[in-house]
């Protein structure tokens, strides 16, 4: 007989399949250096984000970027870091989850790179500067999101 909550609902039943593949699912082990990772990469990109998105009118000048690249970068970034600072608020996080992170910073930080190497959107040099930085950046917050989930494993023995 399974059991019920307190309004007579039944409790799902778990068998042994379905807890192993839940327990898959999420990193285990210490998580503590991962969930930082994660959520200083989710206050950067907010704050990045928030900055393209208000001071886009102000920044298009400086940076030879027009408005509405930089209002739409600005969005998603704001966008992207609500879903990267969900991750990092898991006390397991969810592995595909970080895992998409990692794979979203590496493919930011290659286009970045080459958006800068081609000349693309004809940035000022601040432009220019400011993205191979942005880039480098989030290029060490995906090496150290790997590190870190990497210490996770380890640490489960």
């Amino acid at each position: 007989m399974s059991s019920s909550d307190s309004f007579g609902v039944p409790a799902p039943s778990r068998n042994s399949a379905s807890a192993a593949s839940t327990d898959s699912a999420v990193v285990r082990g210490d998580t503590g250096l991962l969930r930082t990772v994660l959520l200083l990469d989710a206050v950067a990109t907010g704050a990045v984000g928030a900055a393209a998105l208000i001071g886009c009118a102000v920044l298009d000048s400086a940076l030879g970027l027009p408005v509405a690249f930089l209002a739409g970068i600005g969005a998603f970034l704001v966008l992207y870091a609500l879903f990267v600072w969900r991750v990092s608020a898991a006390r397991a996080p969810h592995r595909g989850a970080v895992r998409a992170v990692i794979g979203c910073n590496l493919v930011w930080s290659a286009l970045s790179g080459v958006t800068a190497a081609a000349g693309w959107l004809d940035p000022t040099g601040l432009g220019t500067t400011l993205i191979v930085l942005q880039a480098v950046a989030v290029l060490g917050f995906a090496d150290l999101q790997l590190f870190g989930l990497r210490k996770a494993r380890l640490s489960l023995g």
